[in-house]
């Protein structure tokens, strides 16, 4: 397992085939890699294959999986599921946060025209973009440490990544008391983002109603109207609060945007195109001020889905089984960990034509989307734990792509081929790229 977990479970399975059982110290792991089999089991069978499998990150950073995200599949997950889509993301919630992310974008803009000559390291202010959108929509102007929050979560995403020891080896005492990524996360990170987070929630609570910077309420606002007016059958508290807005979908925004760039400084023809187009639709309106009218960005779409079928920001869906299921004549105890390999699904050649090429036009005739298409693309996930950010996500995404497009020409600095660009994904819950990814813009008069 010395490569990347998802690249090596790949290998594994083309030697075994599609549904494989590893015994990962303690615990059994059920590796699926195939579309046919990831409809069987998250959808067929779907909510027999919608538990989460117990991590340590789950247990300490979101409060015993107490979000969304990690909680336990049962009446308190359907609850707050149903919240979540109807109230925090809802598409008119969605839209409300549109002039944050327009507002965003164009301070990125701002950035880039000073620094336009130079290089620039960009997966760095994409990740400060990606996290000032959410910290401004789920916090308003309550938050006063930004920076400071935003370093946490970066440092820790890159601490609960990979298979860490106590998770492999849950029942050994032994290894709980040497697991320094245990006290680092207890003692440090938790504490440190407790601070923060109890004083943005403590600010809301003083200041209810005018927090948010546009009038109506920001997400937390909601939560907490939710909790003081009784309207949730299981009560939440702060940890529920703290659990649910932490980290937000941060890193995948972020990641899908530079893994987009990257694809397009590789393949010149594409930016070209994609750039055509969405300078031809914002000619008229260079404010980018999209209100009701909608703009015909067919291509742009493409781009960034052929971007998400070879850059899944979850390359591995965790789940769990709840009972005991027979699958191909193969039996599956009840609590497996169950290991859906979406990044290998999306790169399977029997399913895909020339899988290792970026190339956008495929989703013409692959008639394919996020949320009902085949489990051969799944990159927000199956079933009924796929992301429930997904409006929000992608709202943010296209966003900065539209505005990074329009405004400038990008090159890379001197001396770096594109082709010689390390494609090569960090080892996290998000799969984000390792190296980080400098440019040279010049601005489009």
């Amino acid at each position: 397992m010395s490569n990347h977990p998802f690249r090596c479970l790949r290998d594994l399975s083309n030697q075994n085939g599609p549904l494989m059982h590893l015994k990962l110290g303690e615990r059994s792991a059920i590796v699926v890699s195939s579309p046919e089999l990831a409809k069987q089991m998250l959808k067929d069978l779907d909510p027999r294959f919608a538990q989460r499998p117990e991590y340590l990150a789950s247990k300490i950073l979101w409060y015993a999986g107490s979000d969304i995200g990690f909680s336990p599949y049962g009446e308190y997950w359907r609850q707050m599921r149903k919240f979540c889509v109807n109230e925090l993301l809802s598409t008119k919630m969605v839209r409300l946060f549109q002039s944050i992310r327009e507002d965003e974008s164009a301070r990125l803009v701002e950035y880039l025209r000073e620094s336009s000559g130079s290089s620039v390291n960009f997966t760095e202010k994409l990740f400060s973009l990606s996290s000032s959108i959410t910290f401004r929509a789920a916090f308003g102007a309550a938050c006063k440490d930004n920076e400071a929050l935003r370093k946490l979560i970066e440092h820790t995403m890159e601490m609960v990544g990979g298979f860490e020891m106590l998770d492999l080896f849950p029942s050994s005492r032994l290894v709980a008391a040497l697991s320094w990524r245990r006290m680092r996360l207890l003692k440090t990170m938790r504490r440190e983002l407790d601070v923060i987070m109890d004083d943005i929630i403590d600010r809301h609570r003083r200041n209810r109603g005018r927090n948010s910077e546009f009038g109506g309420e920001d997400l937390v606002d909601v939560i907490l109207r939710a909790q003081e007016e009784e309207l949730l059958q299981f009560p939440i508290d702060n940890n529920n609060i703290k659990a649910d807005v932490f980290t937000a979908g941060t890193d995948t925004s972020a990641a899908t945007i530079e893994w987009t760039m990257v694809e397009l400084l590789r393949h010149p023809r594409i930016m070209e195109k994609v750039q055509a187009e969405v300078r031809r639709a914002f000619k008229e309106n260079p404010s980018f001020q999209q209100d009701d009218v909608v703009y015909d960005l067919k291509y742009l779409k493409l781009v960034i889905k052929e971007s998400l079928r070879l850059h899944p920001p979850g390359p591995i869906l965790p789940r769990a089984s709840i009972e005991e299921q027979v699958i191909n004549g193969y039996t599956i105890p009840a609590g497996a960990m169950v290991m859906v390999n979406s990044w290998a699904m999306q790169r399977d050649p029997s399913y895909w034509k020339d899988p290792e090429r970026f190339e956008p036009k495929r989703f013409e005739t692959e008639d394919l989307n996020f949320v009902a298409g085949d489990c051969k693309y799944s990159p927000f996930g199956i079933g009924r734990r796929m992301c429930p950010g997904l409006t929000f996500g992608l709202a943010a995404v296209e966003s900065a792509l539209i505005q990074l497009l329009y405004n400038f020409d990008w090159k890379l600095p001197e001396g770096l081929r594109a082709e010689d660009l390390d494609m090569t994904e960090n080892v996290g819950l998000t799969a984000t790229r390792k190296q980080n990814l400098f440019v040279v813009v010049s601005p489009y008069n």
